[in-house]
């Protein structure tokens, strides 16, 4: 009824317990970017698929998946190798296809877990959409990509857990440097395709990629963007009340804003050069 989509690189580590999550259904995929651990072996162990395509941006990766692989069913669960389907949730996404209409995608919430916490308040955003038709979904930005439903989307009950910091601090913050310079120049490619800012049109545009561009870039040109990072998870969401944890991963996600601020400078100062 479900076919299952998980992204990997080097994922020996976490794959069995995700594997073990999706063990309900009957055509599992792994679509992975060339891993040099056990990560294949242990995919094709449990009975997975496995393709292969070298990672070049997340948008891209994404969207070569959902046109190329060969799902054996009509809806797809997208899932990520840290990532824990909770028996709620599966239950959610059996009833949601069983009994969809006029939906193409379905969105739900996801737990992100730190220091044995879950930070309820600190996530930036908890909502993701993970079911979906893939011939009605599509990807955009170089990182951490939008999802973009060309129809209707529901919501689904059920949690959808995450431990993006099971390989340790370490683990996250090399993968967060690496993500900051898809952050940077995607800024950069935003910028070179559309045109001046406008602040008027961050409130305003009637076009929703022209408002999102104008917001986005609203956000970029901040002063102390990292400082506005914290406050904003650390205050305006109350990441306080997830204690210790969050407050670190406030921290966290301000370095990361900043890694971003630097490389784009970066990025800037190699362009104008002669």
């Amino acid at each position: 009824m479900i076919s299952i989509i998980i992204l990997t690189k080097n994922e020996q580590q976490d794959l069995p317990g995700c594997l073990a999550s999706v063990a309900w259904s009957d055509d599992i995929h792994v679509y992975d970017s060339v891993s040099t651990d056990a990560t294949v072996q242990i995919a094709e162990q449990f009975g997975a698929k496995v393709t292969q395509r070298p990672f070049d941006n997340w948008a891209a990766h994404q969207n070569w998946g959902l046109k190329n692989i060969k799902f054996k069913h009509e809806w797809v669960f997208y899932i990520d190798a840290d990532e824990r389907m909770t028996p709620e949730l599966v239950q959610a996404v059996q009833a949601a296809v069983a009994s969809a209409k006029d939906q193409v995608a379905f969105r739900l919430q996801r737990r992100d877990f730190f220091m044995g916490t879950w930070l309820k308040h600190v996530q930036t955003s908890p909502f993701y959409m993970r079911l979906f038709k893939p011939q009605h979904m599509r990807y955009e930005r170089l990182v951490n990509p939008i999802s973009i439903a060309d129809g209707p989307v529901g919501e689904l009950t059920g949690y959808l857990d995450h431990f993006p910091f099971g390989k340790g601090i370490g683990h996250w913050v090399d993968r967060h440097n690496s993500y900051s310079r898809f952050e940077a120049q995607q800024i950069i490619d935003n910028r070179a395709k559309g045109g001046s800012f406008s602040l008027a049109k961050a409130f305003t545009a009637k076009d929703f990629h022209e408002k999102r561009y104008h917001q986005k870039e609203l956000f970029y040109r901040l002063p102390l963007r990292p400082v506005i990072k914290f406050l904003l998870l650390y205050v305006g969401k109350r990441g306080f009340l997830d204690g210790k944890a969050g407050l670190t991963y406030a921290m966290l996600q301000s370095i990361y804003e900043y890694f971003i601020v630097l490389k784009t400078r970066e990025l800037e100062a190699q362009q104008a050069k002669p």
